[in-house]
């Protein structure tokens, strides 16, 4: 039971780095102030330090990982696009990356309680991730 946990919640939590790490790529170029540019750069760059640590643990237990639902990452897409459209500013992306990052931490810490089993290290690695996701909305909110 522990390693079937383990590795559900180190599928989720891989699933939610590529979603974060895809939606900040889809807006970095449309950022405007350099802070706000440097806030999401670096988180990205934190997002994909874990994902490689959350690899490696998955390959460990011969499992290659989850990628985000493909419907979920398709409505990001389409709904960052058409605000990007309506509106092109840093506060419009400010909102769109803090309403994924509450979406992150409000499925990260759903699977925490679900895969209860799960090994320490990997409930460590997701209460990382959910702080990260926290830390980012903090961050950003100065923009909205």
């Amino acid at each position: 039971m522990i390693e079937d946990d383990t590795i559900k919640l180190l599928r989720e939590c891989d699933a939610g780095i590529k979603m974060g790490v895809s939606a900040i790529s889809d807006v970095l170029e449309y950022v405007k102030d350099p802070s706000l540019q440097a806030s999401l750069s670096k988180c990205k760059e934190e997002h994909n330090r874990l994902g490689n640590k959350i690899q490696a643990l998955l390959s460990d237990y011969h499992d290659d990982g989850k990628d985000p639902n493909p419907i979920a990452k398709s409505m990001s897409w389409i709904k960052t696009n058409a605000k990007l459209v309506i509106n092109e500013s840093d506060q419009t992306i400010a909102d769109l990356i803090t309403d994924g990052c509450n979406m992150g931490v409000k499925s990260l810490s759903r699977y925490l309680n679900q895969y209860q089993a799960a090994s320490e290290s990997s409930k460590d690695i997701a209460k990382r991730l959910i702080q990260l996701e926290r830390t980012l909305a903090v961050d950003i909110s100065r923009f909205l």
